[in-house]
């Protein structure tokens, strides 16, 4: 395998950084990757000599603007293998991609029309279909999850039926990092009529995705889960579907022609980009994207997969800690608790030790509720992450609950 860590963890700058006198050993990667020089670079290289607005100009910094925008554009749609590049819609990240398709469907569904969710959904993929729901009556109903976490699908199966309409799981949860079967999802789904949105927030940066093979109806990521910076993201639409649906941001660039009488939109991708975009962190999206595809997606999943066995056995050898999620087909996330200390302890013991680890219900309260726990401390590996950090991280734990227990 071509791949070399210690060259890779060069293009981080952040990682010379020091906590507590101690070197950063970054584990909240599921929150926030962190940012290699070229994408932190091509941020700087914009304001500094092509600052302007696009789509509005035909001076030469616009037209530059414009290009390398859409040029983006262009290689998100090629790396998902999208078919039409104005399938692609850039919004400030995945919870504002989710709120475009919620408010979308808002005039399209009744009190007779159900929506479907899993139980393992961050809160972004849940509160905008209950504010939905709330507003035309639909019915929302719940995939409930096993005592392992995994989906229970033949509950999926009984639930859906000619009423539903609209069908919401993420592909790996953010908290368990359990990879969901969103094709099998997606297959009965479309057999009984009703459209799936995937959020894709936690698995786009672990393998490719191909959108043609999925046949997924909506499909949404963010850039700062992928190397590139934070306000950034994208919504992938079918094209018929997307122009069925009206956009719920008004303004500039999304409109073909305004009077005080009446509005008609813009043709995609433009109908549901309003205002002036984060043109920069745009750019730097694609950056991220060709520096990713640099490394090679496999070579990253295999990395991380074998990071993810390790620290697994590792954490395992701990008396009284329990990994929540603790499946075969999951990327590399590992949910904890240690019997009888709080989560938020562990976190703020291992920051000590310059270890950045998340603690808490990671926006996944239903999750929690299931497991009858407040929360948890979650080690999200990544590709910039090495062996001999797991090791600090697994004396650290040892020394955490020594001092607490």
């Amino acid at each position: 395998m071509n791949f070399n860590v210690k060259n890779i963890r060069k293009d981080f700058p952040i990682l010379k950084k020091k906590i507590n006198g101690k070197p950063l050993i970054y584990f909240d990667n599921a929150a926030t990757s962190q940012t290699p020089k070229c994408v932190i670079d091509s941020i700087s290289n914009y304001y500094n000599n092509y600052n302007s607005n696009i789509h509005r100009g035909v001076h030469s910094l616009s037209e530059e603007a414009t290009e390398e925008y859409e040029g983006s554009r262009e290689k998100i749609k090629q790396h998902f293998n999208a078919q039409f590049k104005e399938e692609i819609i850039f919004t400030s990240g995945t919870t504002h991609s989710i709120n475009i398709v919620s408010n979308g469907f808002l005039n399209q569904l009744n009190n007779n029309d159900e929506i479907i969710v899993s139980g393992l959904e961050h809160h972004s993929n849940i509160v905008p279909w209950q504010m939905m729901a709330k507003k035309n009556n639909a019915k929302l109903k719940v995939i409930p999850i096993d005592d392992n976490g995994e989906l229970k699908l033949d509950d999926f199966k009984r639930l859906i039926s000619n009423k539903t309409k609209l069908v919401f799981v993420n592909h790996v949860s953010n908290t368990l990092g359990i990879i969901n079967p969103i094709e099998e999802i997606i297959t009965v789904a479309h057999e009984y009529g009703a459209l799936v949105l995937i959020d894709g927030a936690q698995s786009a940066a672990h393998f490719k995705i191909d959108f043609q093979k999925l046949d997924v109806d909506f499909y949404t990521a963010s850039a700062h889960k992928l190397c590139g910076p934070t306000g950034v993201g994208f919504l992938f639409g079918k094209k018929r579907l997307l122009e069925k649906i009206d956009p719920f941001m008004g303004g500039g660039e999304m409109i073909s022609d305004v009077t005080f009488e009446e509005t008609t939109y813009a043709d995609l991708p433009h109908k549901f980009e309003a205002g002036t975009p984060n043109i920069s962190g745009v750019i730097a999206f694609g950056v991220a994207i060709d520096y990713m595809n640099k490394i090679g997606f496999d070579n990253i999943q295999k990395y991380e997969d074998g990071l993810l066995n390790y620290a697994n056995s590792k954490l395992k050898k701990i008396d009284g800690l329990k990994i929540y999620g603790d499946v075969k087909n999951k990327t590399s996330v590992i949910s904890f608790n240690i019997e009888g200390i709080h989560p938020y302890d562990i976190g703020s013991i291992l920051d000590k030790y310059g270890i950045a680890v998340r603690t808490g219900q990671h926006c996944t309260q239903p999750i929690m509720d299931h497991f009858k726990i407040p929360g948890t401390v979650r080690v999200s590996l990544s590709f910039i992450n090495t062996f001999e950090e797991i090791d600090i991280l697994f004396d650290a734990i040892i020394k955490a609950q020594s001092m607490l227990s």
